[in-house]
């Protein structure tokens, strides 16, 4: 069943919009929970006609008692936009305005160490199904944590990836849906490769046709189906469990979202030990992380060297394993 049945007069409308978001390349899960909300909220109301006030908007709102303000700023961001769309196709809508600034939100980033990085990829190794299920993901878990890790690559990045979109001859990912909605070359370093060549031998004895077309999910379950972000958080959550690293959960994390900062710290730790100024390894870093400015990149950096002020000085092996050689990053972002 669809989580996301809206009911209200504007299910068309929020469909339409959601439609919009995705084929620009936006990840809309969070504009969905949101309009599922507010289509609840027209339903309670009786809205029989097309075009939100400023009177069912203050209405709405004085119903939003427990959300905190970064939240209703987001959900007004996301109505602002809406609203704005329903103007555009030549409804009267009152477009509400944001907040005067954006709430600061408290952002401490989770830096897995070499070791607990080592930890995790064992947990994953060793995860063991005690029942028979048709359909699991557990077989492809492996190598989607060297992914996220070895590339930098964010979760959903990783999981729209389809056939094509390896290239394993030349040590590569084709990025064509980020969240910033451009595309990008993600290098593979030579272990990483050889782990999704051991990823393949395994998928491709599911006896499935056009499992290998080019068009196909690249990471996929037992049944051939593509794995979803709620069963790759469920997996990661119980490798913590046997790591012995705590999940605070409500966002708190450690998150699935955090093994990407860990790779840009680590990133960083490589690139200044081969002798690289920071600063001068920022567009790389900035280039393999999507970014779609310097300043992003820049801003995130400063951020975590400061709560993390030791993280460049002492090298693991794993790194070594793990990230590709700095020419090779050069190399193939020209390609």
């Amino acid at each position: 069943m669809n989580k996301f049945n809206y009911q209200s007069i504007y299910a068309p409308y929020f469909k339409q919009f959601i439609g919009i978001k995705k084929g620009l390349g936006f990840v809309s899960l969070r504009a969905e929970w949101i309009f599922l909300e507010l289509d609840g909220f027209f339903l309670s109301k009786k809205v029989k006609e097309i075009g939100i006030t400023k009177e069912q908007i203050d209405e709405w709102r004085s119903t939003r008692l427990n959300d905190a303000p970064v939240t209703i700023y987001t959900k007004y961001s996301v109505l602002s936009q809406f609203c704005k769309y329903l103007c555009k196709a030549g409804y009267n809508c009152y477009i509400p305005r944001l907040p005067a600034t954006s709430p600061q939100v408290s952002f401490t980033p989770y830096i897995f160490t070499n070791q607990q990085m080592a930890d995790i990829f064992w947990a994953y190794d060793n995860f063991e199904m005690y029942d028979r299920h048709m359909s699991t993901a557990i077989f492809m878990m492996p190598a989607l944590i060297r992914v996220l890790y070895g590339t930098g690559l964010r979760i959903s990045e990783a999981l729209s990836l389809k056939n094509k979109d390896a290239d394993l001859a030349n040590g590569c990912l084709y990025i064509r849906k980020s969240k910033n909605g451009d595309e990008r070359i993600a290098p593979l370093s030579e272990g990483l490769v050889n782990v999704l060549k051991q990823y393949l031998q395994y998928r491709n004895r599911i006896p499935l046709s056009h499992l290998n077309d080019d068009n196909k999910f690249f990471f996929v379950s037992t049944l051939g189906t593509n794995c979803t972000q709620g069963t790759a958080y469920r997996w990661f959550k119980k490798a913590l469990a046997v790591s012995g690293i705590p999940h605070q959960g409500d966002h708190k994390g450690p998150r699935v979202h955090d093994v990407r900062h860990s790779y840009a710290i680590h990133s960083l730790e490589k690139m200044a030990k081969s002798g690289l100024d920071l600063y001068y390894s920022l567009p790389l870093l900035s280039k393999c992380l999507g970014h779609k400015s310097l300043q992003s990149t820049d801003r995130y950096v400063r951020l975590t060297a400061e709560m993390y002020p030791d993280l460049l000085k002492d090298e693991k092996g794993i790194c070594s394993y793990v990230f590709p050689k700095t020419n090779k990053i050069i190399n193939n972002g020209n390609d």
